[in-house]
């Protein structure tokens, strides 16, 4: 009960997601939502290591990369459903996130951030030579089913659009509360402390290592269902996947909505997706444009859309509370 007072935008995101094509003037629209979960899903995953943790990957789409290519390969040579083709991406990206963690964890900052960045690109390496099962540079082109998921009696096909978007909210809604559930465990709370000073929850005993490890792990699983679905909506997958330039995006969506605030990646991955879809509509100057929008928000709004909002609004209500007091208490103004 209490989780679902202190979440209840949560499940009201997701009321609004199920109710949205009920009142939506096209298919198009759709299109841009789903795509805008799926980058979202991508930024909160990052976000349990930068903002929770202390963590910054540069290497985070690796795990995005396995993902898709898993999925994507399961789905095209066996007859493997999209839950299971999804599930075994999840198992071979936990898999390279607890050795890619047990490694990168022994360095702090920068270090830290650079060495997920070589991991990323051995990815990246191995996509490309391996070409007999990866498509080398011209990735997996098509040719991904969709086929229907038995879920005990019911049979749900996924093949046509507006079934793989609800297909598409229920899962990330269900990836977004695990998340959140996880963040304010106790657990969750042991990953903010680390992140504030790493020393002193050393020195009290907490194994510091082993859950960023652990953290690590989660979020590199919550990445490939993000690639797996990123897959299945454009019917594909490619190295750019695991391109360093890819790690960026979910950066970037963090920095945009704001890191302090779980919401923070989910509203940036909106602005991201607007941003690419706008510009790339109207110049092919993209990246120049995406510098200068971050230049402007690392100088003016560092704490992103979010968390400017939340502070601004908790500013307000202090304020607001203070005038009704002087007033209680008859003081003139």
């Amino acid at each position: 009960m209490n989780f679902i007072k202190s979440n209840s935008w949560l499940i009201a995101l997701m009321g609004l997601l199920l109710l949205f094509p009920l009142f939506s003037p096209s298919l198009s629209y759709i299109d841009n939502i789903t795509e805008i979960l799926i980058m979202a899903l991508f930024g909160v995953s990052l976000n349990l290591l930068l903002s929770y943790t202390g963590l910054l990957s540069l290497g985070h789409c690796a795990f995005f990369a396995i993902g898709s290519y898993t999925t994507g390969i399961f789905l095209r040579e066996s007859s493997f459903s999209i839950l299971l083709a999804l599930f075994s991406g999840c198992v071979l990206s936990g898999i390279f996130a607890l050795f890619m963690g047990y490694f990168c964890t022994r360095l702090t900052r920068f270090y830290f951030a650079f060495l997920t960045l070589a991991f990323s690109q051995i990815i990246y390496v191995i996509i490309i030579r391996w070409g007999r099962f990866t498509g080398g540079l011209q990735g997996l082109i098509g040719g991904i089913p969709k086929p229907p998921i038995v879920l005990f009696e019911w049979v749900i096909d996924v093949s046509q659009r507006l079934n793989f978007y609800y297909f598409t909210v229920l899962l990330v809604c269900i990836s977004f509360i695990l998340c959140k559930v996880i963040t304010d465990s106790p657990f969750g709370w042991v990953l903010r402390y680390i992140r504030e000073n790493a020393f002193r929850a050393q020195f009290i005993g907490i194994n510091v290592r082993k859950y960023q490890v652990i953290i690590f792990v989660i979020a590199g699983i919550f990445g490939a269902i993000a690639g797996g679905l990123s897959a299945l909506n454009i019917n594909g997958s490619y190295p750019e996947h695991a391109h360093w330039l890819k790690g960026a995006d979910p950066i970037f969506m963090i920095l945009i909505g704001g890191m302090k605030n779980f919401a923070g990646p989910i509203v940036g991955a909106g602005v991201f997706i607007f941003l690419n879809t706008f510009i790339s509509s109207h110049t092919k100057f993209l990246p120049l444009f995406l510098g200068m929008i971050l230049i402007f928000i690392v100088i003016f709004a560092r704490m992103g859309i979010v968390d400017f909002f939340v502070v601004k609004r908790d500013i307000w209500r202090k304020a607001l509370l203070g005038r009704k007091s002087k007033y209680r208490s008859g003081e003139k103004y």
